[in-house]
């Protein structure tokens, strides 16, 4: 079944936007729907990644619950900075970051986490994945803030993947 159907949820979505696309439910456009849904994932099935190794679900959900709060705190911070105008301007700088983390899955969820939370922008990743360079729109302390990002984000996604 999987050699036929690799992502059974793709094709089913894949079906439901060629419908809703074409704002028609007549059988041509179901049979043709059909068709993209089950033959786009078979083509497209060489470029999909591995799944990753997924060894602590716990700590994930924490995670997830984490990145949202700092979402929330971090636009109200960079919204803060903003509307302050005339006072004093933001403090933005560009930080290195030395990773310890080296598996693809936990630097694109990483790279994720930090193109989410305002005011920070994820710039480069060294060739051999060993430093990181982020854009940071208020610094107070550089030092600080790579200890931060590494307990709050690096820690854990190092204990998921690696």
């Amino acid at each position: 079944m999987k050699r036929w159907l690799p992502a059974p949820l793709l094709s089913a979505g894949l079906l439901m936007l060629w419908l809703l696309l074409n704002q028609s439910v007549t059988l041509g456009q179901v049979l043709i729907g059909l068709a993209v849904a089950l033959v786009m994932p078979l083509l497209m099935a060489p470029l999909r990644p591995p799944a990753g190794p997924l060894r602590r679900p716990q700590v994930l959900a924490l995670l997830i619950f984490r990145v949202g709060g700092d979402v929330v705190l971090s636009a109200l911070d960079v919204a803060r900075g903003v509307l302050r105008g005339g006072g004093t301007p933001p403090r933005g700088h560009f930080v290195v970051v030395p990773l310890d983390l080296r598996n693809a899955h936990g630097l694109t969820a990483l790279a994720m986490i930090t193109t989410v939370v305002p005011g920070t922008v994820w710039c480069e990743l060294a060739p051999d994945r060993s430093a990181l360079l982020l854009h940071v729109f208020d610094l107070d302390e550089e030092t600080a803030f790579i200890a931060h990002y590494k307990e709050r984000y690096e820690g854990p996604l190092l204990e998921i993947f690696e």
